[in-house]
């Protein structure tokens, strides 16, 4: 079955996934020492529990929310704290650490799981989510308890479970989907109870059959959609559209539409908190491109460094030109492989030099290709040209906060202008002004 709506835009960019689609997910043991970030959510950082010298076992908490829009933060390792200090992230942002040396015992807390967890009442679900330290695994990192409770009164309609992963190069959904489809439908169904969400559709970009196939075998009356592969199909509210037909106000959130909107990793992470008591310490990371001698998709421990997860993968095959944290249309090209894996991070791409290199701009000669392919419906270069002359007000006034950063803008550009750079200036110092 396939939904024949759509969202506006969108570009077919050259998929790449081929390396890695089918390649099972291994387990990467945990390395000697992990630096595990107090921040790898969206909103406030999580308050240290720990101090050097601690002893910390497998899945303890060691960093406390501060606030509704915050997370918890577990031990992905039982070992001694080594410091709590400041160390690199992904980001490019130095972020407070808690720096484990690991005694590979593997000593966990005790765990307090539910053999049918579809039983609890919606209150216990989102308070064992919200202990449990999840976020939205799709990139973005929003604390998942808080988006399963929206605001009094608000009708939820649909939840909707991205399985897209529509970036090229990445396949880390796609595995986990295919593997692991009991527990993103059971996960699916707490977040739904949670919620009080009236339907569920789970929905996948086409060129992964298998997937669907997969959820389908488990999915019972939970509906399964096959998605027209077009890039961003995974965002929120391109989702939203292409599955409900529905529309989220300018500036407006998911539940407005009468929608909820999960990724396939965080459905994950909720089943194995309430069936099995565990809290969010591991994910799914696809380590692909050109430059990469051994493409993998892995369970890698949180505080993980990269230079330990593309060793895993076989190091360098040549010497790489850019190294990318999440995929190439959204991600993050990194100044140092000393940077922790995080909750949110989906990939670890490494290109060679010639593919790396940036490329001359030309003038904007009017085409309007960036606005033809904009989800948002934005006007990108008239974004840029403000953001390029520190026109806040103009870029503010003519949208630059509903861009979902997607690339698209850049991607199509005869010209080569760097668009989404100067889009993404403009929105930061918007939102500087406006909280400050």
């Amino acid at each position: 079955m396939r939904r024949v709506r759509a969202f506006f835009g969108g570009i077919h960019p050259k998929e790449h996934k081929e390396s890695t689609n089918s390649a099972p997910i291994q387990v990467l043991p945990a390395p000697a020492v992990v630096a595990v970030p107090l921040l790898q959510h969206a909103g406030k950082q999580a308050k240290p529990l720990v101090a050097k010298g601690d002893e910390v076992l497998k899945g303890q908490l060691i960093g406390e929310a501060d606030g509704r829009i915050s997370a918890h933060v577990h031990s992905p390792v039982s070992g001694t704290v080594t410091a709590v200090q400041p160390r690199p992230s992904a980001s490019g942002r130095s972020v407070m650490c808690v720096v484990i040396e690991n005694d590979g015992q593997d000593r966990w807390v005790e765990r307090e799981g539910h053999p049918d967890p579809v039983q609890l009442d919606a209150a216990t679900i989102v308070q064992r989510i919200e202990q449990a330290g999840i976020v939205g695994m799709g990139g973005a990192g929003f604390p998942t308890a808080p988006k399963l409770t929206p605001p009094k009164g608000a009708r939820i309609d649909y939840l909707l479970i991205n399985g897209c992963e529509c970036e090229p190069y990445l396949t880390a959904d796609h595995r986990l989907m295919v593997e692991y489809a009991e527990e993103i439908i059971l996960g699916a169904k707490l977040m739904a109870k949670a919620c009080g969400a009236r339907k569920i559709i789970i929905g996948v970009e086409d060129n992964k059959p298998d997937a669907i196939a997969a959820l389908r075998e488990k999915a019972g009356a939970i509906e399964v959609v096959a998605l027209a592969t077009r890039y961003p199909q995974g965002g929120e509210k391109q989702l939203i559209q292409a599955l409900t037909g529905r529309e989220v106000p300018s500036k407006g959130l998911p539940f407005q539409a009468g929608c909820v909107v999960q990724n396939v990793g965080t459905a994950w992470a909720v089943a194995k908190a309430l069936r099995d008591g565990e809290p969010l310490i591991s994910r799914v990371v696809t380590v692909t491109g050109s430059a990469i001698a051994n493409p993998q998709n892995f369970w890698v421990p949180i505080g993980t460094s990269f230079q330990d997860v593309l060793d895993a993968a076989g190091g360098f095959s040549q010497t790489p030109g850019k190294v990318v944290a999440g995929g190439p249309m959204m991600g993050g090209a990194q100044f140092s492989l000393d940077v922790p894996v995080t909750k949110c991070t989906s990939g670890i791409l490494a290109f060679g030099v010639d593919e790396s290199k940036t490329p001359d701009s030309l003038p904007c000669i009017k085409c309007a290709r960036c606005v033809d392919v904009c989800p948002a419906n934005l006007l990108p270069l008239k974004l840029e040209a403000y953001g390029m002359n520190e026109q806040w007000d103009n870029a503010r006034e003519y949208g630059a906060l509903d861009c979902i950063e997607c690339g698209c803008c850049t991607y199509i550009c005869p010209s080569k202008r760097p668009l989404l750079h100067y889009i993404r200036f403009a929105k930061a110092e918007i939102l500087a002004r406006e909280t400050h």
